[in-house]
């Protein structure tokens, strides 16, 4: 609870209270009980009404002391209150308003579809690897809960989705929570953007070639991910965990990475061995993919790159952004 929330529930128990003892008060002064509460919010309100009955001296004594108490209090429970209400309102006109201007500058960014576990586990994973992201989420209840730039809307909308900024987004992910709603999402986003990367989360078997057919480049379900980590943890755990610390882990130095050999980069149709890119980077290209999509894993030294094959490389970041400016250069 904040400063100015504190304060206005302060001032609220502080009228309670002054409204309460000033209705005994005048009870006690031979007023009924709803005359006792008339005047005392008549008086504490200072809107001037006659009195209910004549004061004698002790009810004249105790209505100064309503006063001197009940004013100060109301007028204070007042300005908070109203304080708190523009506090607010601008706080968070102001907020949408910056986090527009933020997204309207976003390039190369990750659109993840649904705020569910699946969706903040992506999410808190990315933001960690430095990736700027957008959340879209059709559900008010869970928007205070998105720390990261966000859109309150339904994934099918066209609007919504240029409002996350997909004609410059990188890559989509559908995580919500049916096969149904990540198969309209996958739709919505292949009708607005045919180069989009999408990928799209599976609960059954049976969806997963609907997805690929309906625009998803990857697709993934999370409960065979998991079965799968699990069976290797009880087989290899050593091995599970070493792979779970390098894509991961950010304590940890080395890192997985993967780097495009442009058209005309100094690498292509040179072999490994020709390239140094061991001794010149540090980095170590433990495989190379063609544009097939085919693996070649453990590549000879021999091994020629080709422009268009991504290197699977090791390192630290120094070593992989050394490897990528060699590639790029």
């Amino acid at each position: 609870m904040t400063v100015l929330y504190r304060r206005v529930v302060l001032g609220l128990v502080g009228l309670a209270v002054v409204l309460v003892v000033g209705s005994v008060g005048y009870v006690m002064l031979g007023f009924s009980v709803l005359d006792a509460i008339y005047q005392t919010v008549t008086t504490i309100t200072t809107v001037g009404f006659r009195e209910v009955e004549p004061f004698s001296d002790s009810g004249k004594l105790f209505t100064i002391f309503v006063i001197l108490t009940g004013v100060g209090t109301a007028l204070y429970t007042f300005t908070v209150a109203l304080e708190t209400l523009i506090d607010g309102h601008l706080r968070d006109l102001f907020g949408r308003r910056r986090m527009q201007r933020q997204m309207e500058k976003m390039t190369d960014h990750v659109i993840v579809c649904g705020w569910g576990r699946v969706g903040q586990s992506i999410a808190h994973y990315l933001a960690n690897a430095g990736q700027q992201l957008v959340v879209i989420d059709r559900d008010p209840e869970r928007i205070p809960e998105i720390s990261h730039p966000h859109v309150l809307g339904d994934v099918t909308d066209d609007e919504v989705m240029r409002a996350a900024g997909i004609e410059r987004a990188r890559t989509l992910v559908a995580a919500l929570d049916t096969d149904a709603a990540n198969l309209y999402a996958t739709l919505s986003g292949r009708s607005l953007r045919q180069d989009l990367f999408i990928i799209a989360r599976a609960h059954s078997d049976s969806s997963e070639p609907k997805l690929e057919r309906a625009g998803a480049n990857r697709v993934v379900n999370p409960q065979r991910i998991g079965g799968a980590r699990m069976a290797a943890l009880a087989m290899q755990p050593h091995v599970a965990e070493f792979l779970d610390v390098v894509m991961h882990d950010g304590d940890i130095e080395f890192r997985l990475e993967e780097i495009e050999v442009p058209e005309r980069s100094p690498l292509a149709g040179h072999s490994l061995r020709e390239t140094h890119i061991r001794d010149q980077t540090g980095a170590l290209v433990l495989a190379l993919r063609a544009e097939d999509g085919t693996f070649n894993t453990n590549p000879a030294p021999e091994t020629e790159i080709a422009p268009g094959q991504i290197l699977i490389a090791i390192g630290t970041p120094a070593q992989l952004c050394a490897l990528e400016e060699l590639a790029r250069s």
